[in-house]
């Protein structure tokens, strides 16, 4: 049977998923990669190790299959991480700057204290902060020798990492990106689909730096030359992760919403064909492109660390082996009592937007364990999703009856009780969590004419489990206070 390759290329490491065009998993293979941390703040991705690791698992999910049935691919990636490469000889020119790097903050603050924040938002839908690409562009052509030069002598090749992989899975033929993706760089013109001049110039860049924008879905490239791959397979699909989610978890109607709990947790609105601006500080994004003239909106509320605290409480402080520990050591206790957990290790995304906020445990006594820091860490996650789905609420002037749920934490049971618990809304969990890579399944097989519409999409969706919250209202909002008290804590000390 003929099969769809899906690339998820994410913040620690490659997952590659081998679906047939029933939906039915062939094979799937994931390997990490080296995390760089030259400064405090500063975080960066080699591009050999991350080229290397989907060599690696294609090779993986193809050994035991036959490569020339693979009839389309797709990509999904982390988003704003930021790649730099010549044009000419498609070697890496530096390290990708991460989305989670805050290296630009102090640059961020001036374009704010100039009065640009409004500007930003009005026509890309984002606020100023080092989260997304734009501010990354000009620190390197400024700070990086090589890249300078390149950009300098028109050698210049900067793109998020799907385009990356397209320049190389076309062996360099081919430099181009779609709408997800550019709407996170700061210099995507939000209704006019277009590098923006204007908005590149207050950056102090230039447009030509920038891969061409196509659809969503469509042929973006073919196969040549890449390792592990037979020439000639269509690139049919390309998405940013958390879009990707959107699409995998069948939130095509507008309404509808997700959150993702990865490295670090995105909850993602469907709001149709117009894009909603935020008074409450939530990001407007586009959500896919199906052809040049039908865009989908989503407004998104975004946690910089989820997943990530688990890694740091395993590898950071060694509480824990292995991740999958977490949810035993917290259910040693029956309660954080009263230990708070504000997960601010790279910043404060939604609502806040502070980059200078540092993580912190609040509520420590001499009666503190391993156990009730592990659960603080979980409930810290809970509270952060909670806080940004009060303000998206507050934008839509309407509560969510329920949320859509995925990702590697959404299989912890304790975290997704007390998420439901403090949202005070139903959680629906899918069967198939992985749904970034779903997603990017389902975009290829739209871009490939396999599937014919959105409403082929939505009959795909199968529910594992639903969470029902039980607080009361007095103990959700003593239970919020404790959060609250404890974010203040850090923006003080911030």
């Amino acid at each position: 049977m003929n099969t769809i390759l899906a690339i998820d290329q994410g913040t620690t490491g490659t997952t590659c998923l081998l679906m047939d065009t029933e939906l039915n998993r062939v094979a799937e293979a994931s390997v990490e990669f080296e995390q760089h941390f030259p400064k405090p703040g500063w975080v960066e991705h080699d591009l050999v190790d991350i080229e290397s690791t989907v060599i690696q698992t294609i090779k993986e999910v193809t050994k035991h299959s036959n490569v020339k049935k693979i009839v389309a691919i797709g990509i999904t990636n982390q988003r704003e991480t930021i790649c730099f490469w010549d044009r000419k000889t498609g070697a890496p020119l530096a390290r990708a700057i991460v989305w989670q790097d805050r290296r630009t903050a102090d640059s961020c603050q001036q374009l704010k204290d100039q009065g640009k924040e409004s500007f930003f938002q009005e026509n890309t839908g984002l606020l100023l902060d080092p989260y997304f690409s734009g501010s990354k562009v000009a620190w390197a052509i400024h700070n990086w020798p090589d890249v300078g030069t390149a950009y300098r002598e028109g050698r210049l090749a900067v793109g998020t990492i799907d385009s990356y992989l397209i320049f190389r899975l076309s062996g360099g033929v081919v430099h181009a990106t779609e709408p997800s993706n550019a709407s996170r760089t700061l210099a995507f013109h939000l209704t006019q689909h277009r590098w923006d001049p204007d908005l590149c110039s207050t950056l102090g860049i230039s447009t030509d730096i920038w891969p061409e924008i196509r659809p969503s879905t469509g042929i973006f490239a073919v196969t040549k030359g890449f390792p592990g791959l037979p020439n000639g397979i269509p690139i049919t699909g390309v998405l940013g992760d958390q879009q990707s989610a959107l699409l995998g978890q069948a939130c095509t109607r507008e309404g509808t919403a997700k959150c993702t709990y990865g490295t670090g947790a995105f909850m993602l609105m469907n709001t149709g064909r117009t894009p909603c601006i935020s008074r409450h500080r939530m990001l407007t994004t586009v959500a896919w492109a199906l052809n040049e003239s039908d865009y989908t909106y989503a407004l998104e509320g975004s946690a910089f660390i989820a997943g990530a605290a688990v890694q740091w409480l395993r590898d950071g402080l060694g509480l824990i082996r292995e991740s999958a520990e977490v949810e035993t050591l917290a259910a040693s206790v029956t309660s954080s009592d009263g230990v708070v957990f504000v997960p601010a290790l790279t910043g404060l995304g939604a609502p806040h937007w502070d980059p200078h906020a540092t993580g912190m445990f609040t509520g420590l006594t001499r009666g503190t364990t391993r156990g009730h820091l592990a659960r603080a860490v979980l409930e810290g996650i809970g509270f952060q999703v909670a806080e940004i789905l009060t303000a998206m609420q507050k934008d839509l002037g309407k509560p969510l009856t329920s949320l859509n749920v995925d990702g590697g934490a959404a299989a912890n049971n304790m975290l997704m009780q007390f998420q439901a618990d403090v949202l005070n809304v139903q959680l629906k969990r899918p069967k198939y969590l992985e749904t970034t890579s779903l997603g990017a399944v389902f975009a290829a097989g739209l871009g490939a004419g396999i599937w014919t519409d959105l409403s082929d999409i939505e009959r795909t969706w199968k529910q594992d489990r639903i969470f029902e919250p039980t607080l009361n209202p007095a103990e959700l909002t003593q239970t919020m206070e404790r959060w609250h008290t404890a974010v203040r804590r850090v923006m003080l000390k911030a």
